[in-house]
């Protein structure tokens, strides 16, 4: 076909079971445009499509007719050579599409979609061109001599005279100049407090610093408030003076603001923020500076492991043991899995780092997979003072929601202008809506669970499908007005704390927290003690640091060993360690109210100890004998469907089909949560030990599910949640 150029492109395709490139000719005046890694538009049967160049090469065999590539999207690659791997890697440790490895990598702007345009922010100034020219009236005269001194802000000189600029840009006395600017400007002054590191902190920073340019992955155990923040900073700073990069992620969206601060006042702006609250052209613009090499640092939620970065010299997880680092949809990655991929890439260290490590964490450290580091005092030297409250002893004495310990210590607290965190792991007013007489419960009708009543609105709610209905005054079944509200949530916290105390409260919940900005707003108003007791669910618990907060209390602390899932007794210990480490964290001593109902678990035992190393071998005694991780390695299948006899018929034929004697099968069953939006879902677990066991018969299963338009499949190799 003489000297022709060929391009491999794959397109964004709604029909699933197509994981391929497809072959297109490059036009000639295309040909020195047309570059691995950027997006061109494409004719795909009768439409246009977007897709990435993954291959170019001459004088390709071909015995069909090829279509021409129409444009292309982009100058320069979206994605460099490095991240067109990484897609391949994600695709192969998920089992999902090519496509969909690369479009999870991408901000909004940058992935494949037709018609989907995000605009690059500009500010306009006015500069003068003409200096002779006589101004014909008093508006004019001022805009011109404003504009002597300099250029000016065109938003400025609009309120002296619109019609005025107009005319003067008309008879070319004055010209628009437009420069690009981002969305995220900081504005903020920082101060550094500088901290002279302790000899633990030291030791830390000099073992990394000996192998920085060597691939080690660090697990760095450290109790609440031992200062691993400063930890990364120094070694942050050391490795930007060999004009590297590093990236820092942050399990929780709410703590990016903190972290962000913190890291602003040593670095200045030479950070870039990427996480899910950005808008999409936030997200643009703060690619582009990581791109154009304007920062050195990306902090971010899960997805920044993508930042485009090309000289990492870092990468630090803080807060390692968390869930938020497994991504729930398709497709499953999990980002310490991303971050040490790229660290080997680079050839640079990676440091996890956790007051909690997860049990597989800490048992790669003690196994040598990873080098343990441990910061096992708190700067202050005093750990809080922890007490566990028997919540059943309290309902006798008629103390049904806060113990009388805790309610005597948030008087005492509020007396001294001293600051309290009370956290409930439950969100809503309550729990359900019950009737007394005939005991139904409101349900969704189209999910299998009850409704949550949330009493801003009088409303129910279904946090799966988003359901909402008003609170009946009867019962729907036998019509008796006896219904009454059933459990505990943040809003009924709230008012029962307004109730008891003479304070300004504030909740922090996924209710309060839907509005852009809201999670910093909240976070520097209690800091700036706007608020005296601050009210919250999980996302309170960790890493978040006031100076005056002497007392933590916990609100059915054992909530979560009610969670069918072997994971619950370390989600437990970790949560109370966590936000015990809220307290004290200055100069103040602290105190920490655990209230539970089962005083005498390992987890709730432990973590009032704080005593990391007897709770992670009595959970590992347990796992050994259960057959779970660390022992041994799961994968979950997920079969969703709308008949449930079809659905139960697929997940029976699979389970037949992986039976075998290297692994162990389990289920099928019903999910936790069975149906969900009028939809089933079913569940089946394997445990197997090695990954080449069951790979292809995984590959085959999701392969041949691609064909079945009637039940979808979801595969997630080691779940954080069952």
């Amino acid at each position: 076909m003489g000297d022709n150029m060929f391009a491999d492109v794959l397109v964004e395709l709604k029909a699933k079971r197509i994981d391929k490139t497809f072959t297109y000719l490059i036009p000639n005046n295309l040909i020195d445009k047309v570059k691995v890694g950027i997006r061109v538009l494409v004719p795909f049967g009768k439409q246009t499509l977007e897709g990435f160049v993954l291959n170019i090469e001459k004088d390709k065999d071909i015995d069909y007719e090829i279509k021409e590539i129409i444009d292309i999207v982009d100058e320069e690659p979206v994605l460099n050579e490095e991240m067109l791997e990484l897609g391949k890697y994600i695709s192969l440790k998920t089992l999902c599409n090519l496509i969909h490895a690369y479009q999870t990598m991408l901000p909004a702007a940058l992935k494949a979609h037709k018609n989907f345009n995000v605009n690059k922010k500009y500010i306009s100034y006015i500069s003068l061109i003409d200096k002779d020219y006589i101004p014909k009236n008093d508006n004019q005269k001022e805009i011109i001599e404003i504009l002597k001194l300099g250029n000016a802000l065109k938003s400025d000189l609009t309120k002296i005279s619109v019609s005025s600029i107009n005319t003067l840009i008309s008879k070319k006395v004055i010209e628009e100049i437009k420069e690009e600017t981002y969305r995220l400007n900081s504005t903020n002054s920082y101060n550094d407090k500088r901290v002279i590191l302790n000899e633990d902190q030291q030791k830390v920073v000099d073992t990394v610093l000996e192998n920085k340019d060597t691939f080690i992955p660090y697990l760095l155990h450290g109790v609440t408030g031992s200062g691993k923040t400063e930890v990364y900073m120094n070694i942050i700073e050391n490795v930007l003076k060999d004009g590297k990069e590093v990236i820092v992620l942050v399990p929780e969206i709410s703590l990016t603001p903190q972290m962000v601060n913190i890291f602003k006042s040593r670095f200045k702006d030479s950070i870039a923020i990427l996480h899910s609250a950005l808008s999409d052209g936030e997200k643009y613009d703060e690619w582009r500076k990581i791109e154009r090499k304007e920062v050195a640092i990306v902090i971010g939620a899960r997805s920044a492991i993508f930042a485009p970065l090309t000289n990492i010299g870092l990468i630090v997880l803080d807060e390692e043991h968390s869930d938020t680092y497994k991504q729930d949809n398709n497709p499953k990655y999990d980002a310490i899995d991303i971050a040490i991929k790229r660290a080997k890439t680079y050839n640079c260290p990676i440091i996890l780092g956790s007051a909690t490590p997860s049990i597989e964490s800490y048992t790669r450290a003690k196994l040598g997979t990873y080098k343990l580091l441990e910061l096992k005092n708190r700067i202050n030297k005093t750990m809080p003072e922890v007490k566990l409250i028997d919540m059943k002893e309290e309902i006798k004495k008629g103390y049904r929601i806060l113990s009388k310990e805790l309610i005597d210590d948030i008087n005492d607290r509020l007396s001294k202008d001293e600051q309290v965190i009370l956290l409930l792991n439950r969100r809503g007013y309550s729990t359900t809506i019950t009737c007394k007489e005939c005991g139904t419960t409101i349900k969704c009708p189209n999910c299998d669970i009850p409704l949550t009543y949330h009493k801003t609105g009088n409303k129910l709610n279904c946090h799966y499908c988003n359901y909402t209905t008003f609170k009946p005054l009867n019962c729907p079944e036998c019509n008796s007005k006896n219904i009454n509200s059933f459990g505990m949530g943040t809003e009924k916290l709230e008012e029962e704390v307004n109730s008891l105390f003479n304070c300004k409260t504030i909740r922090m919940d996924i209710d309060t927290t839907r509005k852009k900005g809201s999670h910093e707003r909240i976070i520097n108003d209690f800091r700036n003690k706007k608020y005296n007791i601050l009210i919250g669910t999980q996302m309170i618990s960790k890493g978040l640091d006031f100076d005056d907060v002497t007392l933590v209390g916990v609100i059915n602390g054992d909530a979560t060993l009610n969670i069918p899932d072997f994971r619950s007794g370390e989600r437990t210990y970790s949560l109370l360690n966590q936000i015990s480490g809220r307290s004290g964290r200055s100069i103040k001593p602290g105190k920490v109210i655990i209230q539970v109902f089962n005083t005498d678990h390992y987890s709730i035992e432990y973590a009032s100890k704080n005593d990391y190393n007897s709770f992670y071998k009595e959970d590992m005694s347990i796992r050994k004998k259960l057959k779970y991780p660390p022992y041994y390695n799961l994968c979950l299948i997920k079969l969703i469907g709308i008949d449930y006899n079809e659905l139960n018929n697929e997940a029976s034929k699979i389970k037949e089909y992986l039976n075998d004697n290297n692994y162990i099968v389990l289920g099928p069953s019903p999910c936790t949560v069975p149906k969900i939006y009028n939809k089933y879902y079913m569940q089946i677990i394997i445990k197997y030990k090695n990954i080449k066991d069951i790979y292809n018969k995984l590959k085959f299963i999701v392969d041949k599910s691609k064909t079945n338009t009637k039940i979808s499949l979801e595969v997630d190799l080691n779940p954080k949640k069952i």
